[in-house]
């Protein structure tokens, strides 16, 4: 553990670099739950420019958990084209019907609470209890365990968050956690652009496989086909013709997202439903 003067020199580090070079983002200027938990889903794999095209015209058509509770998947995933990793929009439709069914339509407060909430993480969880309500919680994401590997392990293998979490406990300013982790990500993204990734010194880093011909640019370009396609579905042989993919791989990925409810198939056709 470092000492109460290098942590103060840290946090001195952070909070100078935010104050000079600090980032604007339309999920930053507001404090309605609703859309920071859209933010925070939407940020979940996906980087900021990506999402700044995506989150205000997503607002503008559901602009509250109530509303996003009482759409459908199709039109819900119509919106999401673009972001990639569909499975966030469903989690997200139904951690708005969570939110109204059973606490009113009030985001809770507490991250273990949140936890239960479908696509939330331990990360997600931090974020939302920081973001939202101020709260002086503990959390990791990529931008704040580059920033602690960076700083703390230089040279440094297989950092472990268990490593990290005591270092960023003594670090929390818990006067205003919210401005803090601001401060992290915006330094952490700083970073990224400047020096070898850190987090590939990470303990639990894995790097992601290539999206060229991949399972997951397949499981997408379905979807899209089936969002904008016919209601009464496609065969495996037409998804196949659509996506550019053979038949078998096309009908293996559309039963996998059959199984997860993701979409549906009905005497050998798939569809989203309304």
């Amino acid at each position: 553990m470092e000492n109460s003067r290098d942590i103060a020199r840290f946090r001195a580090l952070v909070k100078n670099h935010y104050r000079r070079h600090g980032r604007s983002f339309p999920w930053r200027e507001t404090r309605d739950p609703y859309a920071i938990s859209v933010s925070e889903i939407m940020l979940q794999q996906t980087g900021t420019q990506r999402v700044l095209g995506k989150y205000q015209p997503f607002l503008d058509v559901f602009p509250t958990f109530e509303s996003l509770a009482a759409s459908g998947l199709r039109e819900v995933l119509a919106l999401w084209q673009g972001l990639g990793y569909n499975r966030r929009a469903k989690a997200l439709r139904e951690l708005a019907v969570k939110v109204c069914a059973e606490f009113g339509g009030v985001l809770p407060d507490e991250p273990s609470v949140l936890l239960a909430l479908p696509g939330i993480g331990q990360g997600t969880a931090g974020s939302l209890a920081a973001f939202v309500y101020n709260k002086p919680v503990v959390f990791l994401e990529t931008n704040i365990r580059r920033v602690f590997i960076h700083s703390f392990f230089p040279g440094r293998e297989n950092v472990s968050d268990s490593e990290i979490l005591p270092l960023a406990r003594a670090a929390l300013d818990k006067k205003n956690p919210r401005l803090w982790y601001y401060g992290l990500m915006d330094y952490g993204a700083y970073l990224g652009t400047t020096f070898p990734n850190a987090n590939k010194r990470s303990a639990h880093y894995a790097a992601q496989a290539g999206f060229e011909n991949s399972n997951r640019q397949l499981r997408g370009r379905i979807i899209k086909v089936l969002t904008g396609g016919k209601k009464r579905g496609l065969s495996a042989g037409e998804l196949a013709a659509l996506t550019g993919f053979d038949e078998g791989r096309a009908e293996t990925a559309a039963d996998t997202l059959a199984a997860e409810g993701m979409i549906m198939k009905k005497n050998g056709r798939y569809s989203i439903g309304s």
